[in-house]
């Protein structure tokens, strides 16, 4: 019924930039909050960054800075881009997204995960 896909992981050297995409679809009315977490081998999943539906913007102080998130509304994406990458960077990232479905139920939901790896 809802997938979010995500797209644009790869492997960079420090310094380097990575542009993600997390593409919605599905039966939703609205989504008002999508936003990107990341989780590290050994470690809890994090949030990095969310935007509202108005496009408040939020970071986690780790990337505050260097990564900008945004979305288009008409395409139903979110898009997360990542500048002056370092190596704790180095993470799972996830789209997650919050919204309604036709009728008001809530939904939240998560993507399959795209890997980051910034080399030294």
């Amino acid at each position: 019924q809802v997938q979010l896909v995500e797209s644009g992981g790869g492997l960079v050297q420090a310094g380097g930039s990575l542009r993600l995409s997390c593409a919605a679809s599905g039966s939703i009315f609205s989504f008002n909050v999508m936003g990107w977490y990341r989780q590290a081998p050994g470690k809890q999943r994090e949030l990095v960054a969310r935007v509202t539906s108005g496009g408040s913007t939020a970071y986690a102080e780790a990337v505050k800075g260097r990564f900008t998130i945004s979305r288009d509304n008409a395409k139903r994406t979110v898009y997360l881009q990542m500048n002056s990458l370092k190596p704790e960077d180095t993470a799972v990232y996830y789209c997650h997204a919050q919204g309604n479905f036709y009728g008001g139920t809530s939904y939240n939901g998560w993507g399959q995960g795209t890997q980051v790896t910034v080399s030294s």
